[in-house]
């Protein structure tokens, strides 16, 4: 199965400075649709390791999602950033981003796929322990990565930032297998107000391993760096960068991780 894989990644392999953090950038597909990912792992690790697949914001797969898959691999993971929407579809407006959106949770069989495709690519890497895979998530990829484990995905633990909350599919008692950790700010107008605390019933009546965490004062988009400028020129007051805030959520995650993966 590895070597199967291993015959679809198209590589450019670059390292980091000062560090020996290998990055590829992979073309790989879903059905008939072409996807770019981007793997970053950590190349003076010897042996296998936890997997990580990083879903992008509604933007697409861009520079944010990769910046996280590397800092995953600074942190020990092998790390892939997948590609929801297809090679070369970025969004450079808020309209434009909401409507790829809706097009993904609108045909969730095809948005499925294209997790699992990048979930066992990620498996199939010589670096990765297949049996230990987890699942970051930003905005839009946070609900994705949610939904997934709300639909049982064998994957040990998921940690959304910004994200919905999504009440799809319907839950029963120990469907949900994940581990699940969700850090929004308190002040995340894209969140409806009831919405916490029925995503929370539902996590307690499943039995789910589920931690939220609410920081106070943080808006979405906390851990952009570029959220300021979107703000500005599209004029949305709720998005806003957090340095504190994503500095924090980070180490929340890494410490998650930890846990889940008994590392």
């Amino acid at each position: 199965m590895k070597r199967f894989f291993s015959l679809l990644l198209l590589l450019s392999v670059t390292t980091a400075a000062n560090a020996d953090i290998k990055t590829q950038e992979i073309q790989y597909t879903s059905g008939e649709t072409q996807l770019t990912g981007f793997l970053a792992y950590d190349d003076a690790i010897k042996g296998e390791r936890p997997g990580i697949l990083v879903v992008h914001e509604w933007w697409g797969h861009n520079q944010h999602a990769r910046q996280r898959a590397a800092m995953l691999a600074k942190l020990g993971y092998t790390a892939f950033a997948l590609d929801m929407y297809g090679s070369g579809k970025l969004a450079d407006h808020p309209k434009k981003a909401g409507e790829f959106m809706n097009v993904a949770f609108q045909n969730w069989e095809a948005s499925q796929a294209k997790f699992n495709s990048a979930k066992k690519l990620l498996q199939a890497h010589e670096t990765v322990d297949a049996e230990r895979i987890g699942a970051i998530g930003f905005c839009f990829g946070g609900a994705v990565s949610l939904r997934m484990a709300r639909g049982g995905a064998n994957l040990v633990g998921v940690v959304a930032f910004h994200s919905a909350l999504p009440n799809q599919p319907p839950l029963s008692k120990d469907q949900v297998t994940a581990s699940i950790l969700v850090i929004n700010g308190s002040d995340d107008d894209f969140l409806a107000p009831d919405a916490v605390a029925e995503f929370t019933k539902e996590m307690k009546a499943a039995n789910a391993d589920f931690t939220y965490m609410s920081l106070r004062g943080v808006r979405h988009s906390y851990t952009n760096p570029m959220a300021d400028a979107f703000s500005k020129k599209f004029n949305i007051a709720a998005m806003k960068y957090d340095k504190q805030a994503d500095q924090r959520s980070w180490q929340a995650m890494h410490v998650f991780f930890q846990r889940v993966f008994n590392r």
